[in-house]
């Protein structure tokens, strides 16, 4: 009987960011934004890319594959919690809700795989800058991508697959704004301590992989930069770097926390303002670090600018 019952569960209310009446129109209105900022900074990015031939090199093909999975993660994200601010019905079915995780999780994974793929092409563009574009052809980036995404996939079919297990009877009240898996495993009735074993082992493997290539990476490439004796030499090469080590030192931060850290099954509130700062504030901010401290982007929309003048 038991059983029969979970089963029926198959629809959740996602209870959002707030439930009083006074911040909803500010917050939608903020958050409204915030996401058409990250679209069309992200669109932006892609679309100088592909327009300029000076940006067809390894660099700015995987910074374009980050603004792709940016755009894509916050698509996942942000407009059902922009629905939810004035909708009636908060309500998401079981189905959407795994279309939802599965996204969601196919994009995170992505991005730390795209995150340690351009440490790496930083590393031998600094370190091994004679032989670079030996290392890096066009064959060995685009297997560097399909491998990335091929990660990305292959993670959130896994969670996936354990999603499977569990059975929702007790509540069906979802304390946040999307349908992440450590909000559904506090309401699922079977017991989900394998589903948190197998998010703590595969999501604390994959960053501590990745991780450790950006490290084992940047390590050399700050030796290199600190010999230079060219004040111009040091300051291009942090200009590249810099860029790619900030957005990494954000964007790993809200994971560890949600989902490595013994302390993952934390209060409501705490996880909530990791998991915005980690699928909004972050997307939001990646195109305007990536352009402001790149001069090639700079001097590439000039030029975009000028023509279309």
């Amino acid at each position: 009987m038991e059983t029969k019952n979970a089963t029926e569960l198959t629809e959740f209310i996602l209870t959002g960011l707030t439930h009083k009446p006074v911040w909803q129109v500010p917050l939608f209105l903020l958050f409204l934004i915030i996401y058409l900022i990250t679209i069309m900074g992200n669109l932006g990015l892609v679309a100088l890319i592909c327009n300029d031939p000076q940006l067809h090199i390894p660099m700015y093909l995987f910074l374009g594959n980050l603004a792709f999975v940016d755009i894509w993660l916050s698509s996942t994200v942000t407009p059902k919690m922009l629905l939810n601010f004035f909708a009636m019905s908060k309500m998401i079915s079981l189905s959407e809700c795994k279309i939802q995780f599965f996204s969601f999780v196919i994009c995170v994974t992505t991005e730390c795989f795209l995150l340690a793929t351009m440490a790496y092409d930083r590393y031998v563009a600094i370190c091994k800058p004679l032989i670079y574009p030996m290392i890096m052809t066009n064959r060995l980036c685009i297997w560097l991508l399909v491998l990335s995404y091929f990660g990305g996939l292959l993670h959130a079919t896994l969670h996936n697959v354990f999603f499977l297990r569990l059975t929702f009877c007790n509540s069906n009240i979802v304390h946040h704004f999307y349908c992440d898996i450590i909000p559904l495993l506090k309401i699922s009735c079977t017991d989900p301590s394998i589903n948190i074993l197998i998010a703590f082992i595969f999501a604390g493997s994959i960053q501590a992989f990745t991780i450790s290539i950006v490290l084992t990476s940047y390590a050399p490439v700050l030796c290199t930069i600190l010999k230079k004796k060219s004040l111009q030499g040091i300051r291009k090469a942090f200009s590249t770097c810099g860029a790619h080590l900030l957005s990494v030192s954000l964007y790993y931060g809200p994971l560890l926390f949600m989902y490595v850290l013994p302390g993952s099954l934390q209060e409501n509130d705490q996880d909530t303002m990791d998991s915005l700062f980690h699928t909004v504030i972050i997307l939001f901010l990646n195109p305007i670090i990536y352009s402001l401290r790149n001069k090639k982007a700079i001097d590439s929309l000039a030029k975009m600018l000028r023509i279309n003048a």
